[in-house]
């Protein structure tokens, strides 16, 4: 008799415990308010004029979007960043910038992320977004201009770009490129080379992995279909696997929206990654 109370006494403690760790399980809205309170160090407030309509939206980003794959807070607001950039939705990009800083992004970091954009979406945007982020830096106290991370010169600039274009494409922008006439047929592919690859992928504070994964966003930001389909495999190249691809991508949905995502989602869905994995990295 006494094994037997005993015995129900530990299946009723653990039944009460099984009940109570059920019962801690958080809602959308504790998951948003504790993610919130973390990225901008303020409480969630109730938006005065559009209180519906923000309740979604940061339940959805915050505690839904935020609870998806295995990112941390530091990639997903450096993913963020770049998608608002990419938009020029510039009034979120300062928010944004801030969270970024929050959660152990460096301003160098930020920084070589906003710059990654300038090959895609052309210097005026870029320098919106740079105009964006040096406020942000006056506004913490972060001394400007921040330290130099180029590594090419004139003279080498196209070689060094070359080595890492080849390393994710291989010469298919080349090839693509033949049938133009005599005078495009290497100022295009060299100008992508020079620009894009030596310009950017050379410089420091992000490796090519980072820089392959933020250009992936650009270009879903900006619905390129087919540089986006190149970038997938590119990507995986530099060494993202096929789940870090997806959860960047569920990321950048709030953002950039669902149409624009489940374009790259598809594309990556259907990519085999193991035709691809780590080419970059061997």
């Amino acid at each position: 008799m006494r094994i037997f109370v005993i015995t129900l006494l530990l299946n009723l403690f653990w039944c009460f415990n099984f009940v109570a760790a059920e019962e801690k399980i958080m809602t959308r809205a504790e998951k948003a308010d504790e993610v919130f309170k973390t990225l901008f160090q303020a409480e969630r407030v109730e938006n005065p004029t559009d209180p519906e309509f923000m309740e979604i939206l940061q339940r959805n980003i915050f505690g839904e979007v935020f609870f998806t794959g295995n990112l941390t807070h530091k990639e997903r607001e450096m993913i963020t960043v770049v998608s608002l950039a990419t938009m020029q939705t510039l009034p979120q990009l300062k928010a944004h910038i801030n969270a970024a800083l929050n959660v152990e992004n460096t301003p160098l970091e930020i920084r070589e992320a906003i710059y990654q954009c300038a090959p895609f979406i052309g210097f005026p945007k870029t320098l919106n977004a740079i105009g964006v982020f040096n406020e942000v830096a006056k506004e913490r106290n972060i001394k400007l201009p921040l330290e130099n991370t180029g590594t090419t010169t004139d003279e080498n600039r196209h070689l060094k770009g070359l080595e890492i274009q080849q390393k994710l494409y291989g010469d298919e922008v080349k090839k693509a490129m033949a049938k133009l006439p005599a005078e495009y047929k290497n100022v295009v592919p060299d100008t992508l080379t020079d620009f894009c690859f030596g310009d950017f992928y050379t410089r420091k504070v992000l490796d090519v992995k980072q820089r392959e994964l933020l250009s992936l966003v650009i270009l879903t930001a900006m619905g390129a279909e087919k540089q986006i389909e190149a970038h997938v495999v590119g990507a995986m190249r530099a060494g993202n696997d096929k789940e870090k691809l997806l959860a960047t991508m569920i990321q950048t949905i709030p953002y950039v929206g669902l149409p624009n995502a489940m374009t790259t989602i598809n594309m990556i869905k259907n990519t085999e990654i193991e035709n691809y994995k780590s080419i970059y990295e061997e």
